[in-house]
């Protein structure tokens, strides 16, 4: 086949062809803007902090809460607050 042929092939498939619709809602989705997170760092955790503060206060009656917070930076995790 030469240029002129494929040109008019190509043509004809192209006239002659299914037109293929966008979908709307996924049209629209795609325009909606990108969900976002800002998230700040910071160098102390609040909840921890205030966890820390109920737990001088109060004792647990068992001990379900402390591997949360067993991994303290300055080791005051709960095993050493309750022996304090």
């Amino acid at each position: 086949m030469n240029r002129k042929e494929l040109e008019e092939q190509l043509a004809q498939t192209l006239e002659e062809g299914e037109l293929v619709k966008p979908d709307a809602g996924e049209t629209a989705r795609r325009k909606l803007p990108h969900k976002t997170e800002i998230r700040i760092q910071t160098p102390h955790d609040p909840i921890r902090e205030e966890t820390r503060q109920y737990r001088r206060m109060a004792q647990e009656i068992d001990g379900r809460y402390d591997k949360y917070g067993s991994n303290e930076p300055n080791g005051d995790g709960p095993a050493s607050e309750t022996q304090k």
